[in-house]
């Protein structure tokens, strides 16, 4: 289902995964439970692409620490609405853990960004 795009290019990656975040969505039949997942889930898994393109335009390093900590917050939230999703939905869990997976590697990046930025010096 979700597209992959080339690894090192983060924008556009983290782009196709909320246009996969959309189309998923979409698949999800809306009820008193999922109404709210399927919102939040959205919210939370489109915004990761935003917020890397206002960190890839931050103009000082603690803005771009802040907006790279988003993403990463994000992108771990997006994490929880897919098991929330996946119990609420168990015949789309194999959708989910998809999804999940490109959520979780986004995580670990955004991490590892944070990381070594706070590493460098001057920080």
């Amino acid at each position: 289902m979700p597209e992959t795009p080339k690894k090192y290019d983060l924008e556009e990656r983290t782009a196709v995964y909320g246009e996969n975040v959309i189309k998923f969505a979409k698949l999800i039949s809306v009820n008193e439970i999922t109404r709210p997942l399927i919102s939040q889930f959205v919210r939370s898994g489109t915004s990761i692409g935003a917020n890397y393109c206002e960190a890839d335009c931050a103009e000082t390093k603690k803005d771009f620490e802040h907006k790279m900590g988003i993403c990463k917050k994000e992108s771990k939230e997006t994490r929880h609405w897919l098991r929330m999703i996946a119990t609420a939905c168990p015949d789309l869990k194999d959708q989910c853990k998809i999804l999940w997976k490109e959520a979780n590697e986004l995580n670990l990046i955004f991490s590892s960004i944070v990381n070594k930025s706070k590493k460098k010096i001057g920080h």
